[in-house]
């Protein structure tokens, strides 16, 4: 006889059965309710509490905004475009964010290319550029004649800026040399340098004022 061979060993009946939980004590209403507050305090007051915290001593300038004070005023965030006019100015992207670089409203157009308002916008922008910096349209850049997604970005692209830089020395007596030096100097690489290069105009604007020309 072999082992295949012998009768396997009879079991009782209660030890095939099913464990039977139901005069197992159940939780209560009170013990979800200190359940519940328990992770109200920890995912909703501890958690948020101890980032803000952190960042705030590891990033202070991000973690208030990237504000940007001039003579002690806040003139604006490294982080939102502002609209510039004169010639004395570089210029950023459009914005279709609320009235121009409205935070509260930041959006894009959400205007298809087959659309022929977008169109017509893009044909007016880009004779009024040609126009400005004296320069074909066909040496326009693409961002001076398109809005980002947010309608907030502060920057254009270093070809963007190099476009205005003829207008801007002009205005304000400079050589081109000295204000393409400028543009390079508040050229930004992206963190880590991932990313394509931008100019931030803001900056780069607060850097042609502090000349005094």
């Amino acid at each position: 006889m072999t082992l295949n061979d012998m009768p396997s060993p009879a079991l009782p009946p209660s030890a095939l059965s099913e464990p039977d939980f139901s005069d197992a004590p159940q939780p209560g209403w009170s013990a979800w309710l200190r359940f519940s507050a328990l992770w109200l305090v920890l995912g909703g007051l501890a958690y948020p509490a101890v980032t803000t915290a952190l960042g705030g001593a590891l990033f202070p300038a991000q973690a208030t905004g990237s504000l940007i004070r001039e003579g002690g005023q806040v003139v604006g965030s490294a982080l939102i475009g502002q609209p510039f006019t004169g010639d004395r100015y570089f210029i950023g992207r459009p914005s279709a964010a609320g009235n121009g670089y409205d935070p509260v409203n930041a959006s894009g157009s959400n205007l298809a290319v087959s659309n022929p308002a977008l169109r017509e916008r893009v044909q007016a922008q880009a004779q009024a550029i040609a126009a400005r910096e004296n320069i074909p349209i066909t040496q326009i850049p693409v961002d001076l004649l398109t809005a980002s997604g947010s309608g907030l970005d502060p920057h254009v692209s270093p070809a963007g800026a190099t476009v205005q830089v003829a207008r801007v020395a002009r205005a304000r007596g400079l050589t081109d040399a000295q204000v393409q030096a400028l543009v390079r100097d508040h050229t930004e690489r992206g963190v880590l340098g991932l990313g394509q290069p931008g100019v931030n105009v803001l900056e780069l604007n607060l850097a042609l004022d502090r000349l005094g020309r």
